[in-house]
């Protein structure tokens, strides 16, 4: 179930995304120094491509606005609390039950943001980017972060 908008609900989604985005990397640099004009401090990149990016995500949403749908769409709710609920739960997991089991359920729930997933689809995703990310962050780059959490005995 959605919220009818008269809007292209694609370009305002977009949109939002790319201000949430950049206000996220804007309060990221608070902490970094800015500089002067004629010497940029480390702080002052990052922020303006945010302001860069805040400010496109603006034209986007206007644009979405002016220029509705020709028909009614509706915001994938179901998509959007299933992506944003997955990086909360692996933060949760990732130190108890370890990094295998984090991560398939991290897949596992974002797998099923698609109303078209079947179980077959999502096991081989989970299997295949569980397989992936052990590789990648665990031996490739030596993260320390243990494969089998305390909460299952490892």
């Amino acid at each position: 179930m959605g919220v009818a908008m008269n809007a292209n609900t694609k370009d305002v989604s977009a949109g939002l995304l790319f201000i949430a985005i950049a206000a996220l990397f804007a309060l990221g640099t608070q902490e970094l120094e800015l500089g002067t004009a004629r010497k940029l401090g480390p702080g002052a990149f990052p922020l303006m491509l945010s302001g860069v990016l805040g400010l496109l995500g603006l034209i986007i949403l206007v644009k979405g606005f002016r220029n509705p749908a020709a028909h009614e769409m509706t915001l994938p709710w179901r998509g959007i609390a299933l992506i944003a609920l997955a990086p909360i739960l692996f933060g949760l997991t990732v130190r108890g039950l370890g990094m295998v089991a984090a991560i398939a359920i991290v897949v596992a729930v974002s797998a099923y943001s698609s109303r078209r997933m079947s179980l077959k689809l999502a096991l081989a995703l989970i299997v295949g980017l569980t397989i992936f990310c052990v590789l990648v962050f665990h031996f490739g780059l030596g993260l320390p972060v243990k494969l089998v959490g305390s909460w299952l005995g490892g």
